[in-house]
């Protein structure tokens, strides 16, 4: 039986550093034209209470989202050491295709993933190139789409990349910009007979009711004459809809591989919200009438912000190259990926390294 196996990963963190004092004197606006009451300062120390973020990371000006893609996918290669050519698929998730840094427009043609594969200068005509747009669970979508190909055995090797660059298409009028940031990350799967790999996943879209948690908008200083439709978020819902959801769809993975919890080794999750990532591990931990064990869920949020589709592939590389302190994951590993947002989709997939 065919499994697909990560072989190599790579990440792209961006040089640009954004403290959350980098916002002290932004206008910030509660709801159109309305001055926030409060002091930005105290506005910016309730925002890193609730969210855990410190810092945030930004492209720089001359870096579009493909850039940052190019950048994680060429590390993975060379992590994989294997020929780029050997290829057989590229899926780039993302959500707002090449935004410049002077103007709030999407380019989306050509697909990123085709920029991706000429930056990589790869000429075999059979390395199909495709873009996936699913919210933040964008990357790890495109990891069960190629664990779907892998085990059908139209394809053996295959690059999925997540990369974002949401600092271009937040609202600066908006607390709610201080949340996203900018990065790539990238992961190489390859068919074997040999290990495990992924076991199982699952997904969901709650299209119906939540279709508008996050959507584009309008800025909320209609006063400059701003058209540019930027990410709006209804934060209280999606905290809501993630709590009630999340912990559901990782117990019927592992329910479905005949896995309990207690055999997992690390969670990595969407890093969206500190607070809203703790309360989501608590409450999976919950459905089994076990506590959460110490360590077991690394975070990078507090310095890196909300990248989107590219925080749980960057979460990993940096695991994985043992980057981030205090975490690392071994062979016979149970690993559990997670993450929800924008549709509102949700997914989830065990592997075992």
């Amino acid at each position: 039986m065919l499994h697909s196996v990560i072989i190599g990963t790579g990440s792209y963190i961006p040089e640009v550093e954004i403290s959350n004092a980098s916002f002290i004197d932004h206008l910030f606006l509660e709801k159109e034209n309305v001055a926030i009451q409060n002091s930005n300062s105290n506005v910016i120390e309730k925002f890193e209470q609730i969210t855990g973020i410190a810092q945030r990371r930004y492209a720089r000006p001359d870096q579009q989202t493909s850039d940052l893609g190019y950048l994680a996918a060429k590390q993975a290669i060379e992590s994989a050491a294997i020929d780029k050519e050997t290829l057989d698929y590229i899926i780039v998730a993302h959500n707002f295709g090449d935004v410049s840094f002077d103007r709030n427009r999407s380019s989306m043609v050509p697909s990123l993933s085709s920029r991706v594969k000429a930056l990589l200068q790869i000429q075999n005509p059979d390395c199909v190139a495709y873009d996936l747009p699913f919210g933040c669970p964008g990357w790890l979508e495109g990891m069960i789409q190629a664990d779907i190909f892998i085990r059908a055995g139209v394809a053996k090797r295959i690059l999925v990349i997540g990369a974002e660059t949401l600092s271009r298409v937040i609202d600066p009028h908006d607390r709610d910009c201080m949340i996203f940031s900018d990065g790539g990350g990238a992961v190489i799967l390859e068919a074997s007979e040999n290990g495990t790999g992924t076991i199982a996943h699952k997904t969901q879209t709650y299209a119906v009711d939540h279709i508008l948690d996050l959507q584009m908008g309008n800025s909320l200083s209609t006063l400059n004459g701003d058209d540019n439709l930027y990410i709006k978020m209804n934060g209280r819902r999606v905290y809501e809809f993630a709590l009630t959801n999340v912990p559901l769809v990782v117990k019927s993975v592992l329910d479905k591989a005949g896995v309990d919890i207690s055999e997992i080794k690390k969670v990595l999750i969407h890093q969206a919200n500190d607070k809203m990532d703790a309360a989501i591990l608590a409450r999976l931990f919950k459905l089994y009438d076990q506590p959460v064990p110490e360590n077991i869920m690394p975070m990078t949020i507090q310095w890196l912000g909300n990248s989107s589709v590219a925080t749980i592939p960057t979460l990993l590389d940096l695991v994985l190259t043992e980057k981030l302190e205090g975490h690392q994951i071994n062979k016979g590993d149970k690993v559990i990926f997670a993450s929800v947002g924008a549709g509102m989709n949700i997914n989830a997939l065990l592997y075992q390294f």
